[in-house]
């Protein structure tokens, strides 16, 4: 999804939603890439289980809400934003900076700890709450080309176009619809028990346990988009092309810590240790950047849907399907900053081209207004969080039990509409 768009008026043709194909990053469209419009008006076939109380009245009047405080906020972007995120990037530079310079004398225990702390916590900040926010397009109104979607590389191995891709384009537009959002399991996983099981799903614990401290390698895969290529969705010139780019990127944060630090600390005597430091910062920000993703999108109470769920989807709809597809994290200021304001994962979904450092307020108004409509707002602590997503990856390496698999089967499918207008394209 890109990081600002126009809201439609209309819905559009479905020959109109097939001319939004367009190459993205450098990477040849992909049926999965063709983005989906709103319906002006009206509602789905069958809303989901949660949001079936409600009328296509009240579904639009939520969504005029929502588009109230999104204008809101975009209208009051201003200096006191610019500065924050400016202060964040200087505090995660000097972090990065002295942790490296203390990893040059990590013979001594207590700078090892220290270098790898500092370099630990600049790594979290700058993916989380600078890259991936910068990359969402979430500053680019400052109009600062240094702080712009489109200049940014972060500190991940995976090139920050390619997860724009499949993070902005697919994710946020097809957010856990099944079969289309493939960040459902990463393509490896079975996250939801409407996937079908295989044999090889009982191997689900073991890979997610290899995956958190390797996320980077594995959003790194998942970003090449194999399982398209496999069907004919993506051609081999566009995997080769995605290939290369990453293969420059993992030169270019090889070179940097893997290195250029240990290098520079070798006449301290410190090169082995400083090779350790910066595989174990690396490592440390990949299990806190899995455990957010995962406590964002996978704990109890997080609604999947399918494709039908979201035909003749409205803007109020999406909006919906977002606030239940979601899950917060609560806790504390620091907590906030370091997930990257992703403890506001459901403020984040309806709006994830604003700035991170507002989402607080608007997840008081969010809260009251999924109270005022009799909508789940599910949020929790961390621990509780990392807990329920864990157990549901344990859970679901094995096959559903009885009633789950009867009810996945006999559950009544509604007749298509033979336009199929599907719903979503937003910012």
């Amino acid at each position: 999804m890109t990081a600002t768009t126009n809201r439609p008026t209309t819905a559009p043709t479905r020959a109109a939603g097939a001319a939004l194909d367009a190459t993205v990053g450098g990477t040849a469209s992909t049926k999965q890439a063709r983005k989906p419009v709103l319906a002006a008006s009206g509602g789905p076939l069958k809303r989901p289980s949660a949001a079936a109380h409600l009328s296509d009245a009240d579904v639009e009047r939520l969504g005029q809400e929502l588009d109230a405080i999104r204008d809101r906020i975009i209208a009051t972007r201003g200096a006191k934003d610019a500065a924050y995120i400016r202060r964040v990037i200087r505090v995660q530079r000097t972090l990065e900076v002295a942790g490296r310079a203390t990893l040059l004398l990590s013979k001594k225990k207590s700078a090892f700890v220290a270098g790898t702390a500092m370099l630990s916590v600049a790594k979290i900040l700058e993916n989380m709450e600078i890259g991936h926010n910068v990359l969402h397009g979430q500053w680019d109104w400052m109009r600062d080309p240094d702080i712009h979607s489109t200049t940014w590389e972060w500190d991940f191995v995976t090139p920050a176009a390619a997860w724009k891709h499949t993070h902005n384009d697919l994710h946020h537009t097809w957010t856990n619809v099944l079969g289309k959002d493939k960040d459902v399991g990463y393509s490896v996983l079975r996250m939801d028990e409407d996937q079908p099981w295989h044999p090889s799903n009982i191997f689900n614990p073991a890979i997610n346990m290899v995956l958190a401290p390797f996320f980077e390698w594995g959003i790194a895969i998942y970003d090449l988009e194999l399982e398209a290529v496999k069907e004919g969705e993506k051609s081999k010139a566009a995997l080769k092309k995605d290939l290369k780019a990453m293969g420059r990127k993992i030169v270019r944060q090889f070179t940097k810590d893997y290195a250029a630090t240990p290098l520079a600390a070798v006449p301290f005597g410190s090169g082995k240790q400083a090779l350790l430091g910066t595989f174990t910062a690396n490592a440390i920000r990949n299990v806190w950047a899995h455990s957010v993703i995962f406590c964002g999108h996978f704990p109890d109470g997080v609604d999947t849907f399918t494709e039908e769920e979201i035909e003749g989807e409205t803007r109020g709809d999406w909006y919906i399907r977002q606030m239940l597809g979601s899950a917060n994290i609560s806790g504390s200021k620091l907590m906030h900053l370091m997930t990257g304001n992703l403890s506001h994962q459901i403020e984040h979904h309806c709006f994830p081209d604003l700035p991170s450092n507002r989402y607080h307020e608007v997840a008081v108004e969010m809260r009251e207004i999924c109270q005022r409509y009799g909508l789940p707002y599910t949020t929790g602590p961390l621990p509780k969080q990392v807990y329920q997503a864990w157990a549901k990856v344990f859970r679901l390496a094995l096959p559903n039990k009885p009633k789950q698999a009867a009810k996945a089967v006999n559950a009544p499918v509604p007749p298509r509409r033979s336009a199929f207008p599907l719903a979503a394209h937003q910012g």
